[in-house]
């Protein structure tokens, strides 16, 4: 087996086998920080929080958690950088609903890896 490494990417190849595993580090840093934002606490409660209210603005979040707008603000910002968050504007309100696309496809990513152990 010949192990090729490099800071973005690792090559994993057997003799006889044409096809290598490669492991993409920028995509498993990318994939990990979309399930760390998922996984954070007051995260799930903003998560929870918007699939019980469809589509609620920055002020309807931080006011239903009580919570200081700039944190509420941080923690969406994490979630629309992972695409778990939409947003949509109606004026000068910006509204946030969950992408449930998103949310569905990184169950199903999960749910083949715990089942892989």
């Amino acid at each position: 087996m010949s192990i090729r490494l490099s800071k973005e990417v690792l090559v994993l190849s057997k003799p006889g086998n044409e096809e290598p595993i490669t492991v993409n580090y920028d995509l498993l840093r990318r994939a990990v920080l979309t399930l760390r934002a998922i996984n954070h606490p007051l995260r799930k409660d903003i998560i929870a929080l918007l699939e019980q209210n469809e589509k609620m603005t920055v002020t309807d979040i931080y006011i239903k958690l009580r919570l200081e707008q700039s944190v509420a603000s941080q923690h969406l910002a994490i979630l629309r950088k992972a695409n778990v968050l939409q947003t949509e504007r109606d004026g000068k309100f910006i509204y946030y609903t969950i992408n449930k696309n998103r949310i569905s496809e990184i169950m199903q990513i999960v749910e083949q890896l715990a089942q892989a152990n």
